[in-house]
């Protein structure tokens, strides 16, 4: 790079779209899902085809690189560099024609994978390409790394798919690569064009017979369908004009797995598939040894399967530690080493069970396998969820040690997989290293990860050592060192040793010839970075000493538990998806609002800040400022970063040198202020719910407040205690943890809570406990929460168990006890005990009805339709299954639970004016259009009170809680 000063305030001024060089955008895109970290020039959003053109051009004037980005999932380090981003996952984003009858469809780069299926799904069409990323990858990115995934045995790979491609070139012309007949291609070589010379310079090169032999000689065996090591120009010998039998010619195919090193591509026409059988099963074969299952591979793949899957030892074992996939783990058994997801599709289900048990047969035959559950319907989708998820759980080891993509993407034939998988686990053995082994058997790739702390020298030396040495394997076998994942910053070095020299120099002057000033991706597939520096990590670097309120002794410190996130992106997926991960990204679609870029800056400023507090950074302060700590990354991203929780600890840390704004302390002080109005609740609610109070406080003003109760719960459990002391007990004692929220504003639900309770046979004790805190917390003010956390828990110890529970109404103020105390308590040993036998009213209620303690009979026979929608840390820390199970228990209620996502509510969040609109169009994500469409006579369940609030505001609608629901049942 240039040493002169780049003016890119004076891009900014030009461009339709938006740049950023902040140390905060800077640093969120330092890195992708790769073990690389470069500090880039900064980040551009172009919104249209004249934006990038000029990026090229100021690019070119200023002699800097420019990084093409779609989802930044790319695993090799393709993302990364010190030029300048350009993000097209923003704004190219178009489905732009579909032929249904041609089974064609053109997209912008920045189209998401399953966002184009789920529109091609109603006329029975698909592309078939399908990585473990499909919710967020985005079909730019595919064609740049000749994405394949799970399916590729079946639909082949992004290449195969691929008809055209309109890109803009090195010198800003714009062009359109597609298919040519021989004369048209003889005709696009006249005139002195960048897009002729391009022509005239593949000609040149490929019609050289010797270059065409050694093309032939040197690259992987044309049997491995997943080839990505440099460009494809061996693809290219399958054309007539290179000796090939194909008559036509298509340089989209030399683009496709390019890692946008030759041109930028802008929209891409794919060719599609019909979709796959309906009838599918999958048979979850589990073997002993990792050997045992490459050579039931071999015998697997003779019976015509759509998926050939592998999970080994270290990714189940990872399962167990993450709330979301320890619930998709159900079809294992016993402690397999290895399990092969192997999926039958037929079009009846009497011919898919007949082919899944030839095959179980087959391999029985052979004694392969130990157990063969076969899995129908949404089973199937659980499995595949479990296996995506396997990159993100490999962020689930403690400590510094991690599975480390390097060789990750070798792919040799099937028949001389297990040989290939011996050799390197023997090779791995003399390593001392057990490695990880998952994902695509039945393509003869393997994801193999050795187990690395890239913070050791050592390790980083061991790390070129294992990649060099694995490349000289896979080169033995005649495979293929990037199958999938592309070359990138990790592998590129090593091409000419897979490919030969004389193909590498053959591949320096495409590049050279597509791209002469190096503008597009610098460093990657030719004149590549070292693969072993500009590591996330510095070697043997002095570990930075952070002091926290919160213990994160689970994950060795706060520093590592930021660490977990290895930038996988899940908090990118779509809403379609499902889950609620990441609310806020969901509504901006700026990558600054994902859950990765939250635990980017904050691993960047606590590694590198000069500053004593390491957290008094305005950048980290921007950077969470819509999280709305809604926990659904503490469960849905397979690494468990819980953002919320270090949120929480920065606030707290910042708030130390910069104050306690006023209408933080406000909110978070809530039940001072509380207990003071409900003297007069009618004159409070009066007096709050008007513009000049809201705008004093910094409150929407389209925001109504929520009203005080003109009872509290304590104040109603006073008068009514001996009544209700006389009702007879059946089936023992709870305690109900009245919290803040139902004690002052949703006094019935507590009052309908007892009532049902204690008509049921139980009986309900209500103590003089302190608040939950849940306020301070969500506000970062943690030492106050601290006091109510150690107040509660030494309370409560010698009062809650087994056969006294702890139940509480409101679900982020019970699940406090199960989450928040166990971090902040000092007494660690009773917060636990008390955590065990702490349920929300719903799970409480699930159990005693599967006890058969409460029985429908109690209840109303008439019918109800009802809609449940589950509160976010409910859905993260519990689940919503026991109000769906609870509500089921009226025989003639129809339930169903709401994929909803976030309300966008979230406490205080979407009260403070700022906050407002990003609030509403949270909600608007998912939640509200399902609550309109519901019908006038549905019943809308919600346990969260900031939820009930949110679904009035934006849908004027009323909902209940579900305790509310079920009394009102009762006979």
């Amino acid at each position: 790079m240039s040493t002169k000063t780049i003016d890119l305030n004076q891009l900014a001024n030009l461009l339709s779209g938006e740049v950023f060089f902040d140390n905060l955008h800077k640093s969120i895109y330092a890195t992708d899902a790769s073990v690389y970290r470069k500090i880039p020039l900064g980040v551009a959003y172009p919104k249209n085809n004249d934006d990038i053109k000029l990026l090229i051009s100021f690019a070119a004037e200023n002699n800097f690189s420019l990084i093409p980005r779609a989802a930044g999932t790319s695993l090799a380090g393709q993302c990364v560099g010190d030029g300048l981003v350009v993000d097209i996952s923003k704004h190219f984003t178009k489905i732009i024609a579909f032929n249904e009858h041609a089974k064609t469809v053109t997209v912008q780069s920045g189209v998401i994978r399953d966002e184009l299926n789920d529109f091609l799904k109603p006329y029975g069409l698909f592309f078939g390409p399908n990585t473990s990323t499909s919710n967020r990858c985005m079909i730019g990115g595919m064609v740049g790394n000749n994405s394949s995934g799970t399916t590729s045995i079946k639909y082949g790979v992004t290449r195969d798919k691929v008809i055209e491609l309109k890109t803009i070139l090195s010198d800003g012309s714009e062009v359109t690569f597609n298919e040519l007949t021989s004369q048209q291609f003889q005709q696009k070589q006249l005139g002195n064009s960048l897009e002729n010379n391009i022509y005239k310079a593949v000609f040149d090169e490929l019609s050289n017979k010797d270059n065409q032999q050694e093309i032939i000689n040197q690259f992987p065996k044309k049997s491995i369908h997943r080839r990505n090591n440099g460009y494809p120009i061996d693809e290219l010998l399958n054309y007539e004009e290179f000796g090939g039998e194909n008559e036509t010619i298509n340089l989209a195919t030399l683009l496709t797995g390019s890692e946008g090193t030759l041109a930028f591509t802008t929209e891409i026409t794919l060719k599609l598939n019909p979709l796959p059988p309906s009838k599918n099963i999958m048979i979850a074969a589990h073997f002993s040894s990792i050997q045992e299952s490459m050579e039931a591979v071999v015998i697997a793949m003779k019976h015509n399967l759509f998926t050939c899957e592998l999970m080994d030892k270290t990714i189940l074992d990872c399962t167990k530690n993450n709330r979301e996939q320890l619930k998709n783990r159900f079809f294992v058994e016993g402690d397999p080493k290895a399990i092969l997801m192997l999926e039958i599709c037929t079009n009846s289900e009497e011919e898919s069970n007949k082919k899944a048990d030839e095959l179980i047969n087959d391999l029985k035959a052979k004694n392969f396998g130990y157990a063969f559950p076969k899995l129908v319907n949404n089973d199937i989708d659980k499995a595949v969820n479990l296996r995506k998820a396997g990159l993100g759980l490999l962020g689930n080891i403690v400590g510094d040690n991690k599975a480390v993509a390097c060789i990750e993407d070798t792919a040799v034939t099937v028949k001389d997989l297990p040989n290939y998988i011996a050799e390197f686990t023997k090779m791995m053995e003399d390593f001392g290293q057990e490695a990880v082994y998952y994902a695509h058997a039945g393509a003869g790739e393997l994801h193999l990860r050795p187990i690395l702390n890239l913070k050791k020298k050592e390790d980083v030396a061991l790390f070129r050592e294992i990649t060099s040495k694995t490349a000289h394997l896979v080169k033995k076998y005649g495979g293929s060192f990037s199958g999938e994942h592309g070359d990138g910053i990790v592998r590129a070095e090593f091409i000419p040793q897979m490919i030969g020299a004389k193909n590498y120099e053959l591949l320096k002057r495409i590049k050279q010839t597509f791209d002469p000033n190096n503008i597009f991706n610098k460093g990657k597939i030719v004149d590549p970075f070292p693969m072993d520096e500009s590591l996330r990590y510095q070697a043997d670097r002095k570990e930075p000493k952070i002091e926290t309120i919160q213990d994160f002794s689970d994950s060795l410190g706060i520093l590592r538990a930021t660490e977990k996130c290895n930038g996988s992106g899940d908090c990118r997926k779509l809403p379609e998806a499902g889950g609620t991960m990441c609310p806020s990204y969901r509504a901006t679609k700026n990558e600054k609002d994902t859950t990765r870029a939250r635990a980017n800056a904050l691993r960047e400023f606590l590694t590198n800040s000069n500053q004593q507090n390491k957290f008094n950074h305005k950048e980290l302060y921007d950077v969470f400022d819509l999280c709305l700590s809604c926990k659904a990354c503490a469960s849905e991203c397979p690494s468990n970063v819980d953002i919320a929780a270090l949120k929480a600890e920065f606030l707290h840390q910042y708030y130390k040198e910069n104050g306690v704004p006023f209408r933080t302390q406000l909110f978070a002080d809530n039940v001072k202020w509380n207990k003071l109005g409900s003297l007069t609740p009618t004159f409070t609610n009066l007096i709050l719910n008007t513009k000049l109070t809201k705008k004093i406080m910094g409150i929407a003003t389209e925001r109504s407040i929520p009203k005080l109760a003109k009872t509290t719960v304590y104040s109603w459990y006073k008068k009514n205690k001996k009544r209700l002391s006389e009702q007879p007990v059946k089936f023992g004692e709870l305690y109900l943890f009245v919290d803040e929220f139902t004690n002052y504003y949703d006094a019935s639900i507590g009052i309908d809570t007892i009532e049902l309770l204690t008509k049921l046979g139980y009986k309900v004790t209500i103590t003089k406990h302190e608040e939950s805190g849940r306020s301070f917390i969500s506000k970062g003010i943690l030492d106050k929460a601290k006091e109510k956390a150690d107040f509660n828990v030494d309370f409560f110890k010698a009062k809650i168990t087994n056969s006294k529970p702890l139940v509480g109404i409101e679900p982020s103020a019970i699940l406090s006890f199960r989450d928040e105390y166990l971090r902040l308590a000092d007494d660690k040993d009773a917060a636990k005990e008390i955590s065990k036998n702490t349920f929300t009213i719903e799970e409480f209620i699930k159990q005693e009805f599967e006890k058969n303690n409460i029985s429908s009979k109690s209840f109303t026979t008439k019918t109800a339709t009802l809609k449940i929608h589950g509160h976010c840390q409910q859905k993260s820390l519990s689940s919503t299954e026991p109000t769906f199970k609870m509500l089921t228990i009226p025989k003639n209620y129809s339930v169903t639970i709401l994929n909803s996502g976030c309300c966008g509510m979230a406490g205080s969040f979407g009260y403070e004016k700022e906050h407002y609109q990003i609030s509403m169009q949270v909600g608007e994500d998912t939640l509200f259009p399902k609550i309109r469409n519901a019908g006038k006579e549905t019943i809308i369940a919600a346990s969260g009170t900031s939820c009930r609030h949110q679904i009035k505001d934006g849908t004027n609608v009323n909902s209940k809680h579900p305790i509310t629901i079920l009394k009102e049942a009762l006979l």
